[in-house]
């Protein structure tokens, strides 16, 4: 059974929409900026922040106070993924449509803000929507509700593989005839004080570079220094073919394919033969031989660890230089929960637009040596299939194969 990706949505630092994502891309356009107050070697947070639309602004406050921020961005992208696919505001077989979302740490900001209003307030208080804004399942149950999808609600929270794996769950309940559409991808917003905290503390997260902020993150470069932080939300709209198109949608790309693999080995260090499996599984699942694949939009967090072992993974599986590859979080940020749905929106379009976005800013890569790095531009090609890896802290590794159609 073959499964249509009929409609993409996007937010994220690099703008609203889809379209917007490819374009920032392509012309390898950085949204990550230095925040207030943030300097070289501070605990100020910089980051890849949304800061194009004032999100949830159309929402009465009353009903805004439902919603943590990573749920707002859920529904902007979401809306726009809807309505590409061309489907009504609800689901018109509501018991045929489902829902699958991932997410890292879900609601992050509303867990911060009830501690600060725990120690500020007097009397102790925090806000009586804390929980259902917290709750890992909260974007998915909202997009149900708005929606009207009762076949089913998966939430997943897989750390940096959560919407990658949500979205390949989803591509197996379609399989399996559990629903003939599905709302698919991830959110995540923890662009706050105490989550920047943890992840410097881990060590991993690059410093500011002061004389260019934008260039901070720089997957495969051998000067890289760590993951910067961003926040967004991406959507796809996946249906069965039979479905899809009995009621005349267009395809924009089929999901083909779903590997997923368990190191097993240690909570933070991943892997090589981990990743390996999943790419394998993926190309399994999709009937595929390494050799037809034309690009990999890598994890590539730009930790000195991460990258390397990325690239023996991906050396492993295709060859030496076998494949084109690149790292889009140089420009968008970690996403972590939400980035495998924004980097599979990316992979899409790339195949879509006959271009592949390069990896920015790398100025010297001895990893070069191991995989095709696409440097400087973006680079034209006529690939039909690509894979997107998203890897995990815990050691979970998923990879989705697309096709273009």
């Amino acid at each position: 059974m073959r499964i249509w990706i009929t409609g993409l949505g996007a937010i994220s630092a690099l703008g609203t929409g889809a379209e917007v994502l490819a374009d920032s891309l392509q012309a390898g356009r950085s949204g990550i900026t230095a925040q207030p107050g943030s300097e070289p070697h501070t605990l100020r947070p910089f980051a890849a922040a949304v800061v194009s639309t004032p999100v949830g602004a159309h929402l009465p406050p009353a009903q805004r106070n439902l919603y943590d921020r990573h749920s707002l961005l859920a529904l902007e992208a979401a809306a726009e993924a809807w309505a590409q696919a061309g489907l009504p505001a609800t689901a018109p077989d509501p018991d045929r449509a489902a829902v699958a979302w991932g997410t890292g740490l879900g609601g992050a900001g509303s867990i911060e803000a009830s501690y600060q209003q725990m120690f500020t307030a007097h009397p102790p208080r925090v806000h009586p929507y804390t929980v259902v804004r917290v709750m890992a399942n909260s974007a998915a149950s909202h997009l149900a509700m708005r929606h009207q999808l009762r076949a089913a609600q998966l939430a997943v929270s897989n750390a940096c593989a959560s919407s990658a794996q949500a979205i390949g769950e989803a591509l197996w309940l379609l399989r399996n005839g559990r629903a003939d559409v599905v709302l698919v991808g991830g959110s995540e917003s923890m662009l706050n004080t105490g989550s920047a905290l943890g992840w410097q503390a881990m060590g991993v997260m690059a410093p500011l570079d002061a004389a260019e902020p934008g260039q901070s993150c720089r997957p495969f470069d051998d000067a890289r220094q760590g993951l910067v932080l961003g926040e967004g939300a991406a959507a796809l709209v996946l249906e069965t073919e039979a479905h899809a198109h009995a009621r005349g949608a267009v395809p924009l790309a089929e999901l083909a394919g779903y590997g997923h693999s368990v190191d097993a080995t240690h909570l933070s260090r991943p892997d090589a033969a981990g990743q390996a499996r999943a790419m394998q599984a993926a190309l399994r699942d999709a009937g595929l031989a390494p050799e037809e694949v034309g690009y990999i939009n890598a994890h590539g967090t730009a930790t000195e660890v991460g990258d390397a072992v990325e690239a023996s993974s991906i050396e492993a599986v295709f060859g030496t230089r076998a494949v084109p590859v690149s790292a889009t979080k140089a420009l968008h940020g970690h996403l972590i929960g939400a980035g495998g749905a924004l980097e599979l929106v990316a992979t899409v379009q790339a195949l879509r637009r006959g271009l592949l976005p390069a990896s920015a800013h790398v100025r010297a890569s001895g990893l070069a040596a191991q995989v095709d790095l696409i440097l400087g531009a973006a680079r034209p090609t006529n690939a039909t299939v690509a894979l997107s890896n998203s890897f995990a802290f815990g050691g979970s590794n998923v990879t989705l194969a697309v096709r273009r159609s």
